[in-house]
This record gives C-alpha cells, structure tokens and sequence, in this order.
C-alpha cells in the first residue's frame, strides 16, 4: 500500500491511497478530529486504518498537485553509507586534508547524521530544487528516505534528494551545513511505501537520471545491498538523546555520485526511482 499528500484544483488538500493513474482520497473527518497522513503513518496498524477508512472521492493524477508526503516532521539525513560515497567525499576534500575524516565515519561505529529541513523547507514532486548560487559543483544524492514514527518505528519508505555543493563541503568538512541545508536543497515523494509492502532491501534499485535540453546528461544506479549500515541502525542512532514527537524522515545516503567534472546546471531535470516506490522528478532552479 501507497500513501499520498495532494493539492485538488479547488485548493483542498487530500491524503489518498495511491492507485497509480488514479488516488483514492480517504475521508479523515472521524469523530476524534480532523485526522493527518501523520495520523495514519503513527497508527498502531497503518494499513488496517488506512483501509478501514472510507473513500471521500476518487481523482486521477492529472487532477491533483502532488504535494511532499509529509506534515511536520524533520528530515534528517545519514552521510558516508556507501562506499561509492566515501571515495566521492575523500576525493573532494583531498586537497585541504579533510578525506581522512570520511574514512573515519565508513569505518566507526557511530554513523554520520546531520539536520537537512524543516517540512516548511521541502519540495515536493514536480517542484524546483536549487542549486546554491556560491556554489560551482552541484550533484543531486537519490537517496531511500525512511518514514520515522515517533517510537522510531519504521512506517515507511519514500525517495528523498539530498541536494549537496560539492566543492563547498570539501573546502571545510565544517562547512557540511551550508552544503546541505538551504532553500530548495531537499525534496520528498511521490509517496510514502508502507512498511511490509517493499521489495526485499538487497533487491531494491535506486537510479538517477539527469537530463539536460532533453538529452541525458548522467545516469546511474545502485541497489540497497550496497548499503554498509542496516536501517535500524541509523534510526537507533537518530534517537539517541532526541526525541521526535511528530515523527521524522531520514535519508540513508547515496550510493550514485556524478564524475568530478559533472554539475547540475539551472533547467536540468532530475529523475530518481526506486523500486517499490517511485520515480521522484525535480527541475534544477
């Protein structure tokens, strides 16, 4: 089962089942209140609710804006959990003496985790991401983004874009913040995949596709079995000494990163699917 966030053209804004061409919109006006897509994730049964509820209207997806599956929680992200991503990292930083550090993290116990947005910050599919304008090497991180309750239980899985200035993080591992974290640097969706309906986890591809003027510019691909570090883990380390009482998305790192001499330009399209998901689209601004 498929959950999704959507704006109708009158302006209402529906939780729905997603049915491909087609979203069932649930009816959440229950007698304890207004419920939320958060109320449905953070049940007890996600599923048994969400299919228990009844069906307000049925809308193809031409119809509807698809808005990020999210309400108020934080997206995290987790950094340095494939290999790929830490000879990427250390080649970045090697000139200022940084690249030790990422090899430090793939190899210790504690993961790297840090802060990417505020649900206010997120772009939603079709919306334009960003790249930064100090910034000269841009690349796009696909990324597995895991649906967080808060008992930091896995409820879910979307796709998540981790927009990253390349170059500014390798001046100064200091500088991971601004690389990282500002206006249009993340985007979330289509949909949330509930927990039990994805594909077995080594079996799970990620790939990019960048197109520029229509014409690709970078393709890749990965698979979950690349990943160093098991989801429970990062989860458990997520909630050490913090507590998320709307829940969290985190974002597991990437396994796919352009060449040296690739970065995003203004108007590029990029496409992340991930089987068992989606496809996550996102115009370059």
């Amino acid at each position: 089962m498929q959950l999704c966030k959507v704006r109708r053209a009158d302006g209402a804004v529906e939780v729905g089942i997603w049915r491909g061409e087609r979203i069932d919109c649930l009816n959440l006006d229950g007698k304890d209140g207004r419920r939320t897509l958060s109320d449905v994730l953070h049940a007890d049964d996600p599923v048994k609710l969400a299919s228990s509820l009844p069906i307000r209207c049925t809308v193809g997806l031409q119809e509807v804006q698809l808005l990020p599956p999210l309400d108020r929680q934080e997206v995290w992200a987790a950094g340095v959990t494939y290999k790929r991503s830490k000879v990427a990292r250390e080649e970045e930083s090697a000139s200022t003496g940084g690249s030790r550090f990422y090899d430090m993290v793939y190899s210790a116990a504690r993961p790297e985790l840090f802060f990417k947005a505020p649900a206010s910050r997120v772009i939603g599919p079709g919306g334009t991401v960003r790249i930064r304008r100090d910034a000269r090497w841009s690349v796009p991180e696909p990324e597995v983004a895991l649906v967080i309750s808060p008992t930091l239980h896995i409820v879910g899985y979307t796709i998540g874009n981790d927009m990253s200035s390349r170059d500014i993080e390798g001046e100064n591992p200091l500088y991971l913040p601004q690389a990282k974290c500002y206006n249009g640097s993340c985007a979330i969706g289509p949909v949330i995949t509930l927990a039990g309906f994805l594909p077995p986890l080594p079996e799970v591809t990620i790939r990019l596709t960048i197109q520029r003027e229509g014409k690709p510019a970078f393709e890749g691909t990965t698979t979950l079995d690349a990943l160093k570090r098991p989801f429970e883990e990062l989860v458990s380390w997520l909630g050490r000494e913090m507590s998320f009482p709307d829940g969290a998305i985190l974002m597991t790192g990437t396994g796919i990163v352009p060449s040296d001499d690739f970065t995003l330009a203004v108007g590029d399209e990029i496409s992340i699917e991930v089987s068992g998901i989606g496809r996550l689209v996102n115009t370059v601004g």
